[in-house]
Parts: structure tokens; C-alpha cells; sequence
């Protein structure tokens, strides 16, 4: 039966205790003396192994931020990238032994940096003019680093299966995704499991099933690519599906690697009837499993157990944040019962690659990759007559943000036909990075990418009045209440009901405020279009992110809008060559104070 969502609070706690009782028991022993290479005098009765774990490594290689052009730095002392995860992967297999460390990603591996986008579409790995592409850095760093597997990420699929495909045939290692099949044959479009040995001497090889799960939401985040190909039914469907046939074979241990987090909740509400957030309900709903490596959710969960309802056995659960922040371990001790190994005790932790350097042979083999990117992202692509600054865009109408809104409207403007070119047009978006800023000066392509961070595209959608006011109503929860004479703190402002920032909406083209001091629900007020209040009935063009349009964030209406526009570029792609056009970047020439927050009627700020 389905267990009631678990909030962050309650896990992060939970897991903080475990994390800390895992310190306390100390490491794993040092491999006994036939790993390294004495005969044993009988065959071994007990055994112990480790499981090692990333997620939504999002194309970090190197311990490096495209945006500022800069090593990475943040206030909590994170690194970045593979290369720093590598060298704790060796340290790993030198203390337990080679043969007794298994290596597995729980997915967004091609997506989330420059670097990402330079090999989708600048040199594409899926080559250009009939010339072979090159070699994704991911794939050559993880197939350095001997992978045995990875589950699909949602962001696998941003750019398109063909480039999925071709890093596919890249990687020395799997894709997993039990739950992404064919469109028409319901078959899976991946390989959905794995089953690696680990030799012991003497003994039976011990056999450990790795079943990937990836995110339903992919068939709505991202419909323009998968739409009729592929489907993604729910997590806890396919893993009742395949844990029994991974027993079936003999797995001694059952190992999920899950692209979606483990508090039951979902973004888009009801517009799938699959849960997004799931790993928690796969651990309790389905029995015969011993872990999962969790991902998607960009937090830290070094160890956190849910009791299975049928077997009544302890899963564990561990989520190594994203980027490379984090390792996740898992250590898994075995016995040999009448020929057959049992798990008879586990435990899992997070290290932080932070204190380590970066592998040698990951620098060797992408320097010359890393500094092609570093070249691109430094082109100069025109001027701008003032400094704007996305640091207020959370609680303020900024011009960096009426940037966006114009690329945007002007873009889908252009592309409507004559019928719906005669509808007032608007523009919605989301304040992406409260770092992004526009220099007075020289503009490059990392001052717009590291405004405009997704590779989303753009379209034109038809609501109405009413549903434009429920729109901005949802996007309005992401303020905490604060009554009328309450002091305002934006640093407790906003992300209410875990609404990040990315998740919020703000709207050029008509004017409105938001009043913090209502409850949430009936905070839009004055809500015009040229100066006349908006009237329920009449009929605006949106313009807006792929993402959104599809349902991302579960914003009502928007989903199953009539499309009046759409289009395969990147926006961020849209900005850059706006810029290039113009050559110079005037806030003169967009920026529009069209939103503000109040408080009972007077203004925040």
C-alpha cells in the first residue's frame, strides 16, 4: 500500500543520525589475505564487497564553473567534477581490493554545463557534414574511471536520442532504464539490468543484480523529443516487474539504481499518474531489495533505510547529492549458506572528493577538451551599456529578467501566423541563477549562459485570462506569507512549499501585483493589460520554455494549451545571437518595471 510522502525535514534528519552511526562503526576491514593473491587454506564462508555511487553529475568534469570562468568555489568548500570523484574511486578499490568495489551512476550525465552543450551542438559527438563526431568527455572519463553501469537521467534526454544513442555507443559501460520502452511495442528501449560477478576464491562468485530506473517525468519534460517514441511508466510497476527475475537468476544481491529522489512527491501533481519522486515507495512496495543508490533530487543522503511492508527487511538508501559534491558507499558483508551468499549486513556513507586532487590520467585525456570549451564560452559576442544583475530577481522586476522576455516574445512573434499575431502576446519566466550578471562592457557567451542555464526551447501557448490569473497565482505560493506589517526578509522570502527558484514564474507584457500578505490563492491583484484590467475571456499568446509548456512544475493549464508557436532552438542560443545581432545590449531597449510585491496594497520595495 502506498506510504504517505515524507517530508525533506524528516529524511534529512533521519539520515544525518544514520550517517553518523555509520561513522561510529568505522570502515570496512582491509580484503583478507587471498584478494592479494595467497591461496586460502578453505574456501572463504564470509565476503565483503562495496558498491560505489554518483548522480547528476551533469557533465562536471573538472573542478571548474564555465560561468565565471573560474575554479568552482561555494560557501560550503564543494568541489566539482569527476576527476576529484576518480581519485576517491581508486583509494576505494587500493583499500578493499579491485575485484570487491563496484562502480554506478544514477543518471543526468550529458546535460548541465558548457561544457555539455559544446559536444551537443557546437562539435556534436553525433558528428556534422557526413564527419564522424567526437568522444563525449563523460564517456571517456567514466569509462576511465570502469563503470559498470548507470541509469538514465531525465537530462539524457534533452538533446535528443540520437545524441543519446551515440553516447551510448560511446560508454563501455550501460544505460540503464527499466522503465523507459518503445512507444509501440512497450518493449524496453534500454537494457534494464545488469548482473556483474564478483570473483571469490574458492568460492561461488557472488552475483549482483543492478536494475536502473529512470524519471517518468522525461514524457512530459521532455515530450518534443520522446513523444511517440517512448514511454515511462512508473518506477515501482517496473521494479515489481524485475527484482523477482534478478532473484530468479541467482543475484545475491539486488542493487536499483534510481533516477528519481525518495520523499514520494511530485512536480507536475496529477498530469502523470506515476510518482516522481518514488524511490521510497520502490523500497517499501517491492521486496527482495537490498539497496538504492537514489538520484534526481540534488541532496545529500548518506544513509537512510525504509522497512519493505511485505518482507519486513531494511532497504538502504543513499542519495551523494550531485556534481561530484559527494561518493556515495555502500558496504555490503556476505555469508555462504548452502552455496548460496547472503547479505548479512550493510551500511552506506557519503565521502567529499573536496580534499583529494584530480586523477592525472582524466586530465591528461580532456585538458585539450576542457580548454576548447573555456575558448568558447570567452567569444565576445557584443557589448552591454550597464551592469545587470540577476542578484533581486526573485523579489524584484529586473532588466536582466526583461532581457529573457523580450528574446523570448520577440522570437515568437515573429514565427505566429496572421490570426494569432492579432492576440496580445506575453512572455513567462523564471529567475534560473541569483549569481547570472551582465557586465557593463564586453559580453560573452558565459555572461548569457550563466543567466539562461537550461537547454530549454521556446513556445507560443494560447490561455486565456482566467487561466493566465491561476498561473500567475501558482507561481505567486512561492512567497511565504508575511502579514501586513511584517518586516520582509528576502533571505525568507521565497521557495514556500519547496517552490525553487527555478520553478517561478514571473510575466512581462501585462502588469501585476503580487500582495505576500494574502494566503496563497488570491494573491494577484490589478492584474492589466495596456492599462485594462484583464477580462476572464480574453485570449493571450505565452511565451514560454518547453519545459513549462509540457507541465514542468505542474503549473495548471498550460500543458494542455492550444500551441500557437514552437520551436527547436535554445533559447539561451536565442539570446546569444540577439546580442550578436544588435552587437549592443541596452536595458533602454527592454526593461519594463511591470510586477512588484506588496503588502496589503503597499509596496515591498
Amino acid at each position: 500500500m502506498p506510504v504517505s510522502p515524507m517530508n525533506r525535514r524528516e529524511f534529512v534528519k533521519k539520515s544525518a543520525v544514520t550517517s553518523a552511526a555509520v561513522a561510529a562503526a568505522g570502515t570496512v576491514s582491509a580484503a583478507p589475505a587471498e584478494a592479494a593473491g595467497r591461496q586460502p587454506e578453505k574456501a572463504p564462508r564470509t565476503w565483503s564487497l562495496s558498491i560505489l555511487g554518483t548522480t547528476d553529475l551533469h557533465s562536471h568534469v573538472f573542478d571548474w564553473d564555465y560561468y565565471k570562468d573560474a575554479a568552482y568555489s561555494d560557501k560550503a568548500g564543494n568541489s566539482v567534477g569527476v576527476a576529484r570523484v576518480a581519485t576517491l574511486v581508486r583509494q576505494q578499490r587500493e583499500a578493499k581490493g579491485e575485484d570487491r568495489v563496484l562502480l554506478v551512476d544514477a543518471g543526468d550525465i550529458i546535460q548541465g554545463t558548457s561544457l555539455a552543450y559544446y559536444f551537443a551542438r557546437v562539435d556534436p559527438i553525433t558528428g556534422t557534414g557526413g564527419k564522424r563526431g567526437p568522444r563525449h568527455p563523460m564517456a571517456v572519463a567514466m569509462n576511465h574511471m570502469r563503470y559498470d553501469a548507470a541509469a538514465l537521467g531525465n537530462h539524457e534526454f534533452n538533446y535528443g536520442i540520437d545524441v543519446l544513442r551515440r553516447f551510448e555507443s560511446q560508454c563501455h559501460f550501460p544505460l540503464l532504464g527499466a522503465n523507459a520502452l518503445d512507444a509501440k511495442t512497450l518493449r524496453p528501449a534500454f537494457q534494464p539490468y545488469t548482473v556483474k560477478r564478483v570473483r571469490v576464491p574458492g568460492a561461488p562468485d557472488i552475483k549482483v543484480g543492478i536494475l536502473g530506473l529512470t524519471n517518468p517525468g522525461i514524457a512530459l519534460w521532455d515530450k518534443d523529443n520522446v513523444g511517440g517514441r517512448m514511454v515511462f511508466p512508473g518506477l515501482v510497476e517496473q521494479a515489481r516487474k524485475y527484482v523477482p527475475r534478478l532473484r530468479a537468476l541467482g543475484c545475491d544481491v539486488v542493487f536499483l539504481t534510481d533516477h528519481s529522489g525518495l520523499d514520494g512527491s511530485s512536480s507536475y501533481g496529477d498530469a502523470l499518474p506515476y510518482v516522481e519522486n518514488a524511490s521510497n515507495l520502490v523500497a517499501e512496495q517491492v521486496p527482495g531489495i537490498d539497496a538504492i543508490l537514489v538520484g534526481h533530487t540534488h541532496v545529500e543522503v548518506p544513509s537512510y533505510t525504509v522497512k519493505n511492508a511485505e518482507s519486513g527487511e531494511e532497504v538502504l538508501l543513499s542519495e551523494p547529492y550531485c556534481w561530484g559534491y559527494r561518493l556515495s558507499v555502500f558496504d555490503f558483508e556476505l555469508e555462504l549458506h548452502h552455496g548460496q551468499w547472503k547479505v548479512t549486513g550493510k551500511k552506506a556513507q557519503t565521502l567529499n572528493p573536496n580534499g583529494v586532487a584530480e586523477d592525472p590520467e582524466i586530465i591528461k585525456l580532456l585538458e585539450a577538451d576542457h580548454e576548447l570549451v573555456v575558448k568558447y564560452v570567452n567569444t565576445a559576442v557584443g557589448t552591454c551599456t550597464a551592469d545587470l544583475s540577476a542578484a533581486d530577481s526573485c523579489w524584484r522586476d529586473v532588466p536582466i529578467m526583461d532581457f529573457i522576455h523580450k528574446v523570448q516574445a520577440e522570437t515568437v512573434k515573429a514565427g505566429l501566423s496572421a490570426a494569432d499575431a492579432a492576440l496580445p502576446l506575453i512572455s513567462v519566466a523564471a529567475p534560473f541563477s541569483r549569481t547570472a550578471d551582465i557586465p557593463q562592457g564586453s559580453v560573452t557567451i558565459k555572461d548569457i549562459a550563466g543567466l539562461y542555464i537550461y537547454d530549454n526551447t521556446l513556445y507560443g501557448k494560447k490561455l486565456t485570462g482566467a487561466q493566465l490569473r491561476d498561473y500567475l497565482e501558482y507561481a505567486a505560493k512561492y512567497y511565504h506569507q508575511v502579514p501586513a506589517g511584517t518586516a520582509v526578509d528576502t533571505a525568507t522570502l521565497t521557495n514556500a512549499n519547496s517552490f525553487w527558484d527555478y520553478m517561478y514564474d514571473t510575466a512581462a507584457g501585462v502588469s501585476y501585483d503580487i500582495d505576500i500578505a494574502q494566503p496563497e490563492g488570491s494573491r494577484i491583484r490589478n492584474l492589466t493589460y495596456e492599462g485594462a484590467p484583464v477580462a476572464d475571456d480574453q485570449v493571450f499568446v505565452v511565451a514560454v520554455n518547453n519545459y513549462r509548456a509540457n507541465g514542468g512544475s505542474g503549473y495548471p493549464h498550460i500543458a494542455s494549451a492550444e500551441i500557437a508557436y514552437s520551436s527547436t532552438n535554445e533559447i539561451r542560443q536565442l539570446m546569444i545571437d540577439y546580442v550578436t545581432t544588435k552587437k549592443t545590449l541596452d536595458p533602454a531597449d527592454f526593461a519594463v518595471t511591470n510586477w512588484k510585491l506588496t503588502q496589503a496594497g503597499t509596496p515591498v520595495f
